[in-house]
């Protein structure tokens, strides 16, 4: 008998298999990005795409936009460690994760608590300058938090 007596949908629709590895990695860490643990909108090449990384697990880990976009194409150990809401217990979930011991990085990540709200861009100032505006008297008590759409524009426009 053959280890594959069937055809399966996935074999017939990639997306269908790109889809379900990206929910799994969200999935994986609770939808919470890897890097500042705020809730996770995409996926992050490690060791970027246009340096000769690779879309696989081992490259790939759930993140923010903000941290998506702020990291670009630098590399993220270095771009990590220069971050206000460094946590060295995601920096070892991040190279566990990269070194493909997921059981590893998963239980670090168990360890590090919920998004601290008082650092970072988990909250405060878009664009992550909470830092920057921490001397600032005006900005006491004022927190401002963009949130991306849920949906795209256009689908309301072609129901209309």
């Amino acid at each position: 008998m053959q280890a594959r007596d069937g055809v399966f949908l996935e074999d017939l629709c990639p997306k269908l298999r790109a889809r379900r590895w990206r929910s799994l990695l969200h999935k994986a860490t609770q939808g919470c990005c890897l890097y500042c643990g705020a809730g996770s909108e995409s996926i992050d090449h490690v060791h970027p795409l246009s340096r000769g990384g690779q879309s696989v697990t081992e490259n790939c880990v759930p993140a923010c936009l903000a941290c998506n976009g702020r990291k670009g194409d630098a590399d993220a150990f270095d771009w990590y460690r220069s971050q206000p809401f460094y946590d060295p217990r995601r920096a070892m979930a991040l190279r566990a994760w990269t070194q493909g011991d997921l059981s590893l990085a998963l239980r670090l990540l168990s360890w590090v608590g919920p998004a601290d709200t008082t650092a970072g861009h988990g909250s405060g100032l878009a664009g992550g300058h909470a830092a920057e505006s921490a001397g600032d008297p005006r900005a006491a008590g004022r927190t401002h938090q963009t949130r991306q759409a849920s949906t795209p524009a256009w689908r309301w426009q072609i129901a209309s």
